[in-house]
């Protein structure tokens, strides 16, 4: 039988690493959602991209929560005992992490069709009906959302089966591993088709930067120009996921190779601290990206560390 043994020193370090990434994600996410929440609150409406970030950082956290789970379980002795709740877990993370790339991907979009400027007839039209195109593009990812739903449970349950006490059957063996590359092909296209998406977003936010680059210059002697900083924080944000997304990508998928065709569970390992590294850092990247978030974050930041100084100060 297929075993998953570690080391106490190896789950130690592990649980160690993740644990501060995790703390560090739900900071990061946290205040994103408190933000946003509070305004809308505050406002009684919420602007798009703002709307967004909110459901993004909501996303993530539950996401953050769900890996955090699936560890410990994943790390108890009795893993295989309640193959429901490892199916259950399974199908809420695919959900959370489809919903946190999409809403990342259409926040791409969306900055693309605000701010890029091109004169082009099916850009004008995009981005006229750039609130509706942003939602029937999120809407119509769940047609990938039940097929990766589908496999992903295919595939867990067989795999349980397999290994809680068939794994002597051939029949059981080999199917679940054909499963497996099927779904690998799927996960790989999951994966592939937002990334194509926000670089494409960031390829044209690029060349509308040169163009209204090149026409500010010939029209003005001003040192400064609002569109052009627009252009540039947005190139920043999107540039920012897609090479996180990137490693998160190639982490989850060549560790899902090596677990199920080496059987080695500490490829899953540094996918996991790879994913939560993902779910954190871009966290911060949007964070100090945005002008709102940045300045509440300093603000924040400020009194923690006053309030710090004038502790030290009273206790002296």
């Amino acid at each position: 039988m297929f075993l998953l043994e570690l080391s106490v020193g190896a789950k130690v370090s592990f649980l160690a690493v993740t644990v501060g990434e995790f703390v560090l994600g739900m900071l990061g996410n946290g205040l994103i959602a408190l933000v946003n929440c509070m305004e809308w609150v505050k406002n009684g409406k919420i602007s798009s991209a703002d709307f967004i970030l909110f459901n993004l950082a909501v996303a993530r956290i539950i996401q953050l929560w769900l890996t955090l789970l699936g560890i410990f379980i994943w790390l108890s002795p009795q893993r295989f005992d309640n193959g429901k709740l490892i199916l259950v877990l399974t199908i809420l993370w695919t959900l959370s992490n489809h919903l946190s790339t999409w809403f990342t991907t259409c926040l791409s979009i969306f900055y693309f069709l605000k701010i890029a400027n091109f004169s082009h007839t099916l850009f004008l039209w995009l981005k006229w009906r750039m609130k509706r195109v942003v939602l029937v593009l999120f809407f119509g990812s769940f047609f990938i959302l039940s097929v990766d739903l589908t496999m992903k449970g295919a595939l867990s349950e067989l795999w349980l089966k397999t290994y809680i006490g068939h794994a002597s059957n051939d029949t059981l063996n080999l199917f679940p591993r054909t499963i497996y590359y099927l779904d690998y092909v799927i996960l790989s296209l999951i994966f592939i088709i937002p990334f194509l998406l926000s670089l494409i977003s960031l390829l044209l936010l690029y060349l509308s930067l040169l163009r209204h680059t090149k026409n500010w210059q010939l029209n003005t002697l001003n040192s400064r120009d609002s569109c052009i900083e627009a252009h540039k924080r947005a190139m920043k944000m999107v540039a920012a996921f897609l090479i996180l997304f990137l490693l998160y990508c190639t982490s989850i998928l060549l560790a899902n190779w090596i677990f199920f065709v080496r059987e080695k569970f500490q490829a899953n390992m540094v996918a996991t601290i790879l994913s939560i590294v993902f779910l954190s850092s871009h966290s911060f990247a949007i964070i100090f990206g945005n002008k709102k978030l940045k300045k509440i974050s300093l603000r924040l930041l400020c009194y923690l560390r006053f309030s710090r100084i004038k502790v030290k100060y009273f206790n002296s």
